[in-house]
């Protein structure tokens, strides 16, 4: 059987996400390979795989620090008792009370999130300063995503007002690059020197006049292998743990390896030259040009038509395939499909063994 095939797999609804945990294990070992064990070098971003058993392989190796996007993943990774974890967004509004609730509920996990101007710093440190607490925050850079984050330019006249708030302490710098996505190497590790070369001398004005040293929180899953040799600094890629067909062609110099797959079925034979599956948007993320998937095992079909329940592909004789015909998908970007599933089926050795639920996909748990 190839890796990717289930056994029964006519017992497996479609359309379906399947992980396979060996292949999840080993994304994480070259992951730590890379940084040769360094792991404190290491700030993962769980919004890609927003599963607790996941993120329970990556502590299991000793990777304490953490990064997620929304307050329903920094729930999940409080449950799990996660030493560090940095919500990389700006909060407003009942988010600022989600995260008072947070600090509260899970005390055995630090806190902290982002700030790009005074009137988010004013406001964290107002609603911390109510319970007598300090909050944690990182400045927001924005050194070249155009996202979010203060130009490098105004970044210190920031530092200088936010660190005068009295119920707030600064931790660090978050400089995420997601902007490089050179295939070529010499031309993205020339464009991370760059980053890398600005943050740093943002770090070195800031720490002149503050004192305290800053961390910085460089780099996501497309240019942190170009700053694997930096000293001082953290990376935080996501997507390596599961790894998809975008970034497999965008970077072939990583290790990773496909570890999840969507399963769909064939449910109508439009013609010689074109059948429909179940893969519709509602089961794998849309915001891409076709094709958003690749098949394995149908590796000359091209999906051509999309609505929500329904893909449409072309082949080059439909004859080869029959209704009920199984098809294992390797999306273009995985985080936005994960996260239209409530669960995944976990396969070893060609067999579902588990169901891990995609917990931190929900808006809210409890919190």
């Amino acid at each position: 059987m190839q890796w990717y095939e289930i056994n029964s797999i006519d017992k497996v609804d479609s359309p379906s996400l399947v992980l396979y945990a060996s292949r999840i294990k080993e994304n994480i070992n070259s992951l730590i390979k890379m940084v040769d064990g360094k792991v404190d070098q290491l700030r993962p971003h769980v919004k890609t795989n927003k599963i607790a058993e996941v993120c329970k392989l990556m502590m299991d190796k000793g990777i304490r620090h953490y990064k997620c996007a929304t307050i329903a993943e920094a729930e999940m990774l409080g449950v799990l008792k996660t030493p560090d974890v940095l919500i990389a967004h700006q909060l407003m509004g009942p988010k600022l009370d989600r995260l008072i609730q947070l600090v509260a509920s899970f005390p055995e996990t630090k806190f902290s999130c982002l700030v790009d101007n005074l009137s988010t710093a004013q406001a964290v440190s107002n609603i911390f300063g109510e319970q007598g607490w300090t909050g944690r925050v990182y400045l927001d850079v924005n050194i070249g995503m155009n996202r979010s984050g203060i130009v490098t330019e105004k970044a210190l006249a920031l530092f200088e007002l936010v660190v005068s708030l009295p119920h707030l302490t600064i931790l660090g710098l978050h400089c995420y690059d997601g902007h490089i996505r050179e295939t070529d190497i010499a031309k993205r590790n020339s464009q991370a020197d760059e980053v890398f070369e600005n943050a740093v001398t943002l770090r070195k004005k800031i720490e002149a006049i503050g004192g305290a040293p800053l961390e910085v929180i460089l780099a996501g899953s497309c240019s942190f292998s170009s700053h694997l040799k930096r000293k001082n600094i953290q990376i935080s890629p996501g997507t390596f743990v599961f790894w998809d067909w975008g970034y497999k062609n965008l970077f072939p110099d990583l290790p990773f390896e496909f570890a999840a797959l969507v399963v769909t079925r064939i449910i109508s034979i439009i013609d010689e030259h074109t059948v429909c599956t179940d893969l519709g948007h509602k089961a794998v993320a849309a915001e891409n040009p076709m094709p958003r998937v690749h098949f394995l095992n149908a590796p000359l079909a091209e999906p051509v038509g999309q609505s929500e329940e329904h893909l449409v592909v072309k082949v080059q004789d439909s004859a080869k395939y029959k209704v009920g015909d199984v098809w294992y998908g390797v999306p273009v970007h995985i985080c936005p499909t994960v996260a239209l599933y409530d669960s995944a089926l976990v396969v070893e050795n060609n067999m579902v063994v588990d169901a891990w639920e995609v917990i931190a996909r929900k808006r809210k748990i409890t919190i």
